[in-house]
């Protein structure tokens, strides 16, 4: 890889992970659609998206921790919910045709945008919800697939962990980008990344600039996250959410 690729691929995962660690997802948007152009097959961008997407999670936690947001009773649920559902989308989704997948997936994404543009106060209060053991296992239900499309799927679906979050739970865009971030950024994307790894193929010369990009861009983003109030957090997540749909559609 040549100086040029190195830092195309570098800008290219700042900008995608710093908006993503922003807004609660959506990396995959920019970052993914760049590998396949610069001429990584299908699967092996998939791959490679997924292991430097782990970064993201890593600088955004360095950033989050800092500010003591993360309930890890709560945590422990989200992780034992979505890992089981990520494993088996990154084991399938090799041998599976996606063009069904992303056509629906790009719709429900758009209605994402719609129901929160749409409820004005969404997500800009902290109010906890369905704190008992039925909330727990619908809860836990839908985490699971939602982590059966992490891992199988490239854009948005973190943008879907960040919404059920707020809408079931209760949590203000804050606190749920928070733990889209590290949760989903460092152990989903890691779980999915293993399996990936282990089942297709990495493109590991270009792993150094997609991390390095990665690492800086969900520090800056969780900064940005962290000194903004949640109407702009909750303006920004109804933007990508937008794109992400559009981008899997067309």
């Amino acid at each position: 890889m040549d100086i040029w690729q190195f830092f195309v691929l570098f800008i290219v995962s700042l900008v995608a992970n710093a908006f993503s660690a922003f807004a609660g997802g959506g990396a995959g948007l920019l970052q993914f659609p760049v590998l396949i152009f610069l001429g990584l097959p299908f699967g092996v961008a998939l791959a490679t998206h997924k292991v430097a997407s782990v970064a993201l999670g890593v600088g955004a936690t360095l950033r989050h921790l800092r500010e003591k947001t993360l309930e890890w009773r709560f945590s422990l649920i989200i992780l034992a919910s979505g890992l089981p559902g990520v494993i088996l989308g990154a084991s399938v989704i090799l041998n599976v045709p996606d063009r069904w997948a992303r056509t629906t997936l790009g719709m429900l994404t758009i209605a994402l945008s719609v129901y929160s543009f749409t409820n004005r106060q969404l997500g800009l209060q902290y109010r906890p919800s369905n704190r008992h053991q039925q909330g727990y296992l619908v809860g836990a239900a839908v985490l699971m697939a939602i982590g059966v499309l992490n891992g199988s799927l490239t854009s948005g679906t973190g943008l879907f962990c960040t919404l059920w979050l707020v809408r079931w739970f209760g949590l203000d865009y804050r606190r749920a980008v928070a733990y889209t971030l590290v949760l989903v950024g460092i152990f989903w994307n890691g779980a999915g990344a293993l399996t990936l790894v282990w089942l297709g193929q990495v493109q590991w010369s270009w792993i150094p600039a997609l991390l390095l990009g990665s690492l800086l861009g969900g520090y800056i983003g969780a900064h940005w996250a962290l000194l903004r109030g949640n109407q702009l957090i909750k303006l920004a997540f109804e933007l990508v959410t937008l794109m992400v749909g559009v981008k899997l559609l067309f």
